[in-house]
């Protein structure tokens, strides 16, 4: 039998399966390039794959505006292509996670397309957020709340009442409050499960509970709440778990419903909430009763520092410890600005703001980004990486606007705000029509200067970041122990521990050069120098022991 705590240490891959490799030259990723792949995937020795949404979809969100949660996008695959998929990653000691989007689904969507058939006051119309609007003819929306993407929340249909979506027009809001959504989500997971999955990530898992009783509050009034989604912090109206829209309290007991699913298989299966909320509150979400893990984004919105960051290291690692459940360490996905280029700009710069970069902003950038991921391994917890991570990409900041594909996009002070520079598809090999990832041009333009950072460029250059990857994913492996470290003092810049059975991680946040203390160096993002001195922006990894000639 597997190991059932096998994701409380686990490095799981984020595959976003449209932009990771292109089997049929069509020039949109699919599950055949994945499976094509998977010597690939092995050789990071990383513990499990997280695919990103394969669903049909029209795309108006990535994949996230699902028309149907048990099937493949013809254009991805096949669920044969699926289950080959799975066996070939299991052959090879990883493990499947799979992309669950609960909150919504697409309006494409069989049920939606009968909520729109089926009336006013109708069952199926029920199973998402219905509402008369205001004004003498209800041609005013139900409220004035604002999507997260932009634009208003409410879209009327041909019969005068509006639905609600908190992301895009197309990705109505489901109703939880209904019991065949609650059971057909149950339905779900078993399907999943039963095809060999061992987990999920649940999208927008603090979104499904919501209050929406009369009167509904202004747009004034929940926005402090919301802030929390952009990593701010404001003071927020409403007492912990009585937001109308987010990390409501009665969200837990839809996850205690999924427990019994999850616990009825052996091992039981796994989850990670995508859960946008404040610290304290992911508890529950990572609890054993719910989910059982939760993502910490705080490292994403950290400024470049010891002290920031060894208060969010620290404060969550307490946090794991009152949950019972493991951290988890992210630094990059594909929501966000690659940390190549995000970790290059000054403190209090605007992350989606990413100019031009220059080759001082890359090599700054690709060190502390190389840092931040050496140190983020050397953590007890999950480690989560993104496909494209072990390269060292920058983000793709010149995509025509023509070629946007995220609904986020918009131009702002002359600069491109869009999710799409970190979805841009792997090159694979240094030259061709998409450096490899399929035959003909892929479906995000690639910048020419591609292929050096390609794999066949990496894996011959032993001082590579692939290089970098791959021997502290084996090294992690051979040196995993138990989840506990003992802090050491090296200074304000630095961030020293060490863990049970010996190893030491050392990263310096300063551009200044440090002393490293005694034991053999088993890596180093940068080189050590002679008489053992590690440069600013860099992390390396010890051994208690004799030092190293």
């Amino acid at each position: 039998m597997s190991d059932p705590a096998w994701w409380r240490q686990a490095v799981v891959y984020q595959v976003y399966p449209r932009s990771f490799a292109d089997s049929n030259g069509d020039g949109v990723g699919d599950l055949g390039g994945v499976l094509s792949r998977v010597d690939y995937l092995a050789s990071l020795c990383i513990d499990a794959v997280w695919l990103s949404p394969f669903y049909p979809s029209a795309l108006n969100d990535g994949g996230y505006d699902v028309d149907d949660h048990r099937e493949v996008d013809p254009l991805i695959g096949t669920l044969e292509v699926f289950d080959e998929l799975v066996d070939a990653l299991h052959e090879r000691g990883i493990k499947v996670i799979v992309d669950l989007v609960p909150n919504h689904t697409s309006d494409r969507h069989a049920w939606f397309q009968e909520a729109l058939g089926g009336g006013r006051g109708s069952a199926a119309r029920d199973r998402y957020v219905f509402r008369d609007g205001r004004g003498e003819n209800g041609d005013l929306p139900p409220t004035d709340w604002m999507a997260l993407f932009g634009g208003p929340a409410w879209t009327r249909v041909e019969d005068g009442q509006w639905y609600l979506h908190l992301f895009t027009k197309h990705q109505p809001d489901l109703n939880w409050q209904r019991e065949d959504v609650r059971s057909d989500f149950l339905r779900t997971l078993r399907f999943w499960g039963d095809r060999g999955v061992d987990g999920f990530r649940v999208d927008v898992a603090m979104g499904l509970a919501k209050d929406l009783r009369d009167p509904l509050p202004s747009w004034q009034q929940i926005v402090p709440g919301l802030a929390i989604l952009k990593g701010l912090t404001f003071d927020d109206p409403f007492a912990d778990g009585q937001h109308p829209l987010f990390d409501r309290d009665e969200v837990h007991d839809i996850y205690a419903e999924w427990r019994e699913v999850f616990d009825g298989y052996d091992p039981p299966l796994f989850a990670v909430a995508e859960a946008w909320v404040k610290p304290h509150r992911r508890v529950r979400y990572a609890s054993a009763t719910g989910l059982g893990q939760a993502f910490n984004f705080d490292l994403l919105t950290a400024p470049w520092g010891a002290p920031a960051v060894r208060a969010i290291v620290q404060h969550n690692l307490e946090l794991a410890a009152r949950s019972g459940s493991s951290s988890t360490w992210v630094f990059s996905n594909h929501d966000v600005v690659r940390p190549a280029s995000r970790l290059a700009l000054p403190d209090g710069a605007d992350p989606r703001l990413i100019p031009t970069p220059t080759p001082d902003t890359v090599a700054l950038g690709l060190r502390r980004a190389n840092a931040a991921t050496l140190l983020s391994l050397a953590l007890p917890g999950s480690a989560y990486l993104y496909q494209g991570e072990e390269l060292g990409l920058p983000e793709v900041t010149d995509i025509p606007p023509g070629q946007w594909q995220d609904p986020m996009a918009r131009l702002e002070d002359g600069v491109a705000i869009t999710r799409d520079g970190c979805r841009v598809p792997l090159p694979w090999i240094t030259q061709g029509p998409s450096f490899g990832f399929g035959e003909q041009t892929s479906h995000l333009p690639q910048p020419e200067w591609f292929g050096a950072l390609s794999v066949q460029a990496q894996t011959a250059a032993p001082d590579s970041t692939l290089s970098l990857y791959r021997t502290a994913l084996r090294l992690r492996r051979d040196l995993q122990c138990d989840e506990s470290i003992e802090w050491i003092d090296l200074g304000e810049d630095v961030i020293a521990f060490r863990r049970a059975n010996g190893w030491t991680s050392i990263t310096n946040f300063s551009h200044d050069p440090i002393h490293l203390p005694e034991g053999s160096v088993l890596i180093s993002t940068q080189p050590v120098t002679a008489d053992r001195r590690i440069p600013g922006n860099a992390t390396a990894w010890l051994r208690a022991g004799t030092t190293a000639a």
